[in-house]
């Protein structure tokens, strides 16, 4: 007899984060039909794919079945799973994640009563480290994501991506899964793809997980630059304008460049850079200053150097992709292969 839910689980070389997944997924409460997890492992080359190999083994309630992504990116890997599952309905996790024991539950009454076509949670960070705890509350701090209601952990309601998703199979084959030339941002893709043909991407609190966040701010920014690189090639490829607050960093690190260049020979130039520098060590300040008071004081003074991680990685990285993408017109198994590549 199928399941009824195949967990999807694209990874590689993330033996030192598998140790929470791990226990999420032993104190996972049975989803009515059962469920099955397919690990899609990217050829790892650390201890991965033995732990994963151990847990199927002790634990055959889990019905955990390993294959290899030689692709070794999510989409990939995703898509491969995707071939092999058995469920009705498809939910995706993510090795740096920690779930509610409810989590399968909730994903899959959540799916059922709304009738959205992509449910997920909030996207929610949780940090260990003193540094990753001060990302994490950066992470959730309006004043460095724009306000996107992703990160709130209490709305409920539509949205234009969701953290990770659940889907019925029949939506996912639909739209042909995930599109594999996207290093990065691939989810965002999906939903537009299924906001454009009608459906809905919903968000409830009741999907709890909590994700772990980089631990270095050289990995923080390098995951922002990413984003907003391969932002670029998801507005280009479904020819829908960004949110305003896809284009502010890139336009912050741009005005910072030009005015910096033009400040070499002219006054207004000048001028135009300090109040530029002047504006956004105000707007730091403030986001700092809003994210201690979330996550703590003992956090601010790691804040500054972690909020503008977030803008200047995601507007250099998105400024890149304009030059890849649409100057250049690199295709995306061209661009940026060795950055971009986890």
């Amino acid at each position: 007899m199928n399941p009824e839910v195949s967990v999807i689980l694209p990874c590689r070389n993330e033996a030192r984060h598998l140790g929470k997944l791990v226990r999420s997924l032993l104190a996972q409460l049975p989803a009515d039909g059962g469920f099955e997890i397919i690990a899609a492992d990217g050829l790892s080359e650390d201890n991965t794919r033995t732990i994963l190999q151990e847990l199927a083994s002790r634990h055959p309630e889990l019905n955990l079945k390993v294959i290899d992504n030689p692709g070794r990116t999510a989409p990939c890997g995703f898509n491969l799973a995707l071939r092999v599952a058995r469920g009705k309905l498809i939910l995706r996790m993510d090795a740096h994640t920690e779930y509610a024991p409810d989590y399968i539950r909730q994903c899959v009454a959540t799916l059922l009563v709304t009738g959205a076509a992509n449910v997920g949670g909030p996207w929610v960070a949780r940090g260990q480290t003193y540094l990753s705890r001060a990302i994490a509350a950066a992470f959730g701090c309006d004043w460095v994501v724009g306000g996107a209601r992703g990160h709130d952990p209490d709305y409920e309601g539509v949205v234009d991506t969701v953290y990770l998703g659940c889907w019925e199979r029949s939506t996912l084959e639909k739209l042909g899964g995930f599109d594999e030339e996207l290093v990065r941002n691939q989810d965002d893709e999906l939903n537009l793809r299924i906001t454009k043909s009608g459906g809905r991407v919903w968000q409830s609190p009741l999907i709890r997980s909590w994700y772990q966040p980089r631990n270095s701010l050289a990995e923080l920014f390098k995951q922002y630059m990413q984003y907003g690189y391969w932002k670029v090639r998801v507005i280009q490829k479904q020819r829908l304008p960004a949110s305003w607050r896809h284009l502010v960093p890139g336009a912050f690190v741009f005005a910072l460049i030009g005015f910096g260049l033009g400040a070499l020979c002219s006054r207004i130039s000048l001028g135009l850079w300090l109040a530029t520098v002047t504006a956004y060590a105000l707007l730091n300040l403030i986001a700092s200053i809003s994210s201690a008071r979330r996550g703590g004081w003992r956090l601010l003074p790691a804040l500054p150097l972690v909020v503008a991680c977030f803008h200047f990685g995601y507007g250099y990285g998105f400024l890149h992709g304009i030059w890849d993408f649409v100057i250049r017109r690199k295709g995306g198994s061209k661009a940026f292969t060795v950055l971009t590549r986890s």
